[in-house]
């Protein structure tokens, strides 16, 4: 159990924390938001980020489970059990590495990249609509 005795830091004023309570309330409407529509999409908000991330892996058009689990903060076991719901609901497909036989690769099939793009499509439109700076980071 957390305690909130022992700050670290000097505390936030009243600005720092209406602002912090504004991203807050934005960011699970936003959250609300995504599981209204992955949900009318057939897929679960997990399911749409699992395919976002394989899609979205820099330099590449697939990732491995260990990169997923990464991007998902999640234990790899547990990513591997979502990756076979997925496949399961025909979104990707594994595929042994050619040079690490102990890796396999995740990729989307055609039913897996056509949900990624439409749902992505409305999740970009709603987070234009907050007003926030959305642009991709370059890698260094």
């Amino acid at each position: 159990m957390s305690s909130c005795r022992g700050l670290l830091a000097a505390p936030p004023g009243k600005q720092d924390l209406e602002a912090m309570s504004e991203f807050r309330y934005q960011l699970r409407q936003f959250l609300r938001f995504s599981e209204e529509i992955t949900r009318a999409e057939g897929v679960t908000t997990l399911q749409y980020q699992l395919l976002l991330h394989v899609r979205g892996f820099s330099g590449r058009q697939w990732a491995s489970v260990g990169e997923l689990a990464e991007r998902l903060q999640a234990a790899p076991n547990g990513t591997a059990a979502l990756v076979s719901r997925c496949e399961a609901a025909g979104l990707v497909v594994r595929v042994p590495d050619g040079l690490d036989r102990r890796q396999v690769q995740v990729h989307l099939t055609t039913k897996g990249e056509r949900c990624l793009l439409k749902l992505a499509t409305l999740h970009k439109s709603e987070i234009d609509s907050f007003g926030w700076i959305f642009r991709p980071t370059k890698k260094q």
